[in-house]
């Protein structure tokens, strides 16, 4: 197994930061630089070098901009990014943005007055179309969400595969109509309601969508617009976990059952969606690979400026539960 600078951390008795500092140009005395390189050649760790191109190039620190904290698929990737990170020695500066481009475009502008040396960033929709015209001067890797094709490199699910995933499973248990819910402030929705539509017509259905804000309230309405129409859903998707929340506790407040009234799925393989009565069906996303695989590219970046634009998509998984059931789901018509 290879050595991490974690393992020389503790075999010299200090803390990661003061390795990096050793064994960059950080101000260290002479017995300690000495006694760090000793644990380095006790470990066989090999400094990763992208990592130190990090550090000597600009600040050490990267940054990771978020659309929502409080989403655990960006908790999630957060924690990945940052035990990344503190493997190479690096520090994270975190940022929320709530869905908003304006309070986004402030983050981006202090990004750069912090001199980051590198960015990660899940874009809402402006900031992608931004990006297009007005190019960050530091190199960024997108996560979740795309942007201008061909600018920068970018960790991403294969969104449309994986709603239309969710739509033949329904349309396997006997459901016809489907409707879904997407958030409306990212690439992401775009991407999931494309899936979705495009799967409906192979399955010859019509596919009949709403379009929210990723929160909970929003999701509530975009059901009640759902009910009210000439012939009521057999089936929802929602395309993140919020909005799936949402729909959850709008069916409920409605007297529906699920899955005999309204069967119901969507994203993120959250713990809750696990616990809830009769258990959700869910697109299980690789949320550690994801932050892990996003800042491999940013160090691949750093090494080679020059590179061609990747573009990693990774599978997300269908976990069956409850919500789908056939055999609890009314006959019919």
């Amino acid at each position: 197994m290879t050595a991490s600078i974690k393992d020389v951390a503790k075999a010299a008795g200090v803390s990661p930061a003061t390795v990096s500092r050793a064994l960059g140009k950080g101000p260290v005395s002479e017995a300690l630089r000495a006694q760090v390189l000793e644990a380095v050649r006790a470990t066989g760790y090999r400094p990763n070098l992208a990592a130190r191109r990090l550090r000597s190039q600009e600040t050490g620190t990267v940054g990771l901009v978020v659309a929502d904290i409080g989403n655990p698929f960006f908790t999630g990737v957060a924690r990945a990014v940052e035990e990344a990170a503190y493997q190479a020695g690096l520090r994270v500066i975190l940022c929320n943005t709530d869905e908003d481009p304006e309070r986004e475009a402030i983050y981006l502008r202090l990004m750069q007055e912090e001199r980051v040396t590198g960015l990660i960033l899940a874009p809402t929709l402006v900031t992608a179309e931004r990006l297009a015209r007005q190019p960050l001067a530091m190199p960024v890797v997108l996560i979740d969400r795309p942007g201008p094709p061909g600018r920068y490199d970018s960790v991403l699910l294969d969104n449309a595969a994986a709603s239309a995933a969710l739509v033949d499973h329904l349309v396997a248990q006997g459901c016809r109509r489907i409707a879904g819910v997407f958030g409306r402030t990212s690439g992401t929705g775009v991407e999931r309601a494309a899936g979705y539509r495009a799967a409906m017509a192979r399955h010859g259905l019509d596919a009949r969508e709403e379009f929210a804000l990723p929160q909970v309230a929003a999701a509530e309405a975009a059901l009640a617009a759902l009910l009210a129409g000439p012939a009521r859903p057999e089936a929802v998707i929602a395309s993140n976990s919020l909005l799936l929340m949402g729909l959850l506790q709008a069916i409920r407040a409605a007297g529906l059952r699920i899955p005999e009234d309204l069967a119901l799925a969507g994203f993120d393989n959250e713990s809750w969606t696990g616990l809830v009565e009769p258990g959700l069906t869910v697109i299980e996303q690789p949320l550690q690979e994801i932050g892990r695989v996003a800042m491999s590219l940013l160090f691949d970046r750093l090494r080679t400026p020059e590179a061609p634009v990747r573009k990693v998509m990774l599978g997300g998984r269908c976990v069956v539960r409850g919500s789908t059931a056939r055999r609890a789901m009314a006959a019919l018509p």
